[in-house]
């Protein structure tokens, strides 16, 4: 057992069982939000698998001004706190700014900082001030060992419960790689989840919407797995193609079980 493994909820973090996030890119509606969380949980459930609910009340960094970023934070955070409260699932959700977290910490278990944000100090110490567990996105422009300093502004700000997720690097303009080598370093000084479903974006490349990959969701996850990942980190919708965001990379939920049997064949195979 690693000195840095925390838990959320019933979910341990770093302790050697491979955990899942998964959920909407945004919040499209209560009922939709409900009714993904409800069927992952049974898929999760039938397996095994632990489970975190993820979705986002506000998308603050959409390419396009025109695109849909959500609820927002009154009606967003309502909608999360009352999906926790009546599946018992450990929620998760994004935090853009450090005057937000306060009031989402209120509603969720786990504050997600962005990728593109993952070096903003303030949001950071603000985010870990709240004393919830902390994911933070590497940035798709830092290296894993830089990421070792977000981790110490979190854990500075007295709170020791920060995981780190891989979502792939920059590689010229419009396309990600996932470098592999990236989680075992990561996993030197903090539990590491594997984003397989936004590693696999074409960021902006769709006219003012990202594009996406989504076959190669079960191979890069696979990869991951074997590379001793802790979690596993999924946009999952029931309709991709409708998708209010990021439907272009998510994947589509009769995919799910599949995957995820995989993913625990390969992990039993590694440990």
């Amino acid at each position: 057992m690693n000195s840095f493994d925390f838990e959320v909820g019933n979910v341990a973090v770093g302790r050697g069982k491979l955990f899942l996030i998964a959920g909407p890119c945004v919040l499209e509606s209560e009922s939709h939000a409900r009714m993904l969380a409800d069927s992952i949980q049974r898929i999760t459930s039938d397996l095994g698998v632990p489970y975190i609910f993820k979705a986002s009340y506000d998308k603050a960094n959409r390419t396009s001004i025109k695109s849909f970023r959500g609820p927002g934070l009154v009606e967003g955070c309502r909608i999360l706190r009352t999906i926790g409260e009546s599946t018992g699932l450990p929620v998760l959700t994004d935090v853009h700014t450090a005057v937000d977290c306060a009031a989402v910490a209120e509603a969720v278990d786990v504050l997600q900082i962005p990728a593109f944000l993952c070096r903003q100090t303030d949001l950071l110490i603000a985010a870990a001030e709240t004393g919830r567990a902390i994911n933070v996105k590497k940035g798709q422009f830092v290296s894993p060992w830089d990421m070792k300093h977000a981790v110490e502004k979190i854990r500075e700000s007295g709170n020791e419960r920060v995981s780190l997720c891989e979502r792939g690097a920059s590689f010229g303009y419009n396309n990600l790689v996932v470098d592999m080598r990236s989680l075992p370093i990561m996993r030197g000084f903090a539990p590491v989840v594997f984003d397989g479903t936004h590693s696999v974006q074409t960021p902006s490349a769709g006219n003012g919407v990202s594009g996406g990959q989504p076959e190669f969701i079960p191979v890069l996850t696979r990869a991951a797995v074997a590379a001793g990942v802790d979690g596993v980190f999924l946009e999952v919708h029931d309709n991709p193609s409708q998708a209010k965001s990021d439907g272009a990379n998510a994947l589509h939920l009769n995919k799910l079980q599949g995957v995820l049997e995989q993913l625990l064949a390969v992990h039993a195979a590694v440990s």
